[in-house]
């Protein structure tokens, strides 16, 4: 049953890998958006550090789900 447990932590701990591909593509396509025009970048910052935001917290409820499912009893 101990073994099932880890399991399941590991695969919800995949979570956190995929969002932080997540992360690195809202960085890299705000850079090119940035790159291909520079006088619309600063007003974009703001949504930047939102969708950042929003795929860093599911990461982190991923860690936390696979945190409950290791220390659950």
């Amino acid at each position: 049953m101990e073994g099932i447990q880890f399991l399941g932590a590991g695969i919800a701990g995949l979570g956190t890998g995929i969002a932080a591909l997540g992360v690195g593509n809202v960085a890299a396509n705000f850079l090119a958006g940035a790159l291909r025009n520079p006088s619309a970048a600063g007003s974009q910052t703001a949504t930047l550090f939102i969708g950042i935001a929003f795929a860093e917290a599911l990461g982190i409820f991923s860690f936390l789900i696979a945190l409950l499912l290791m220390f659950a009893v």
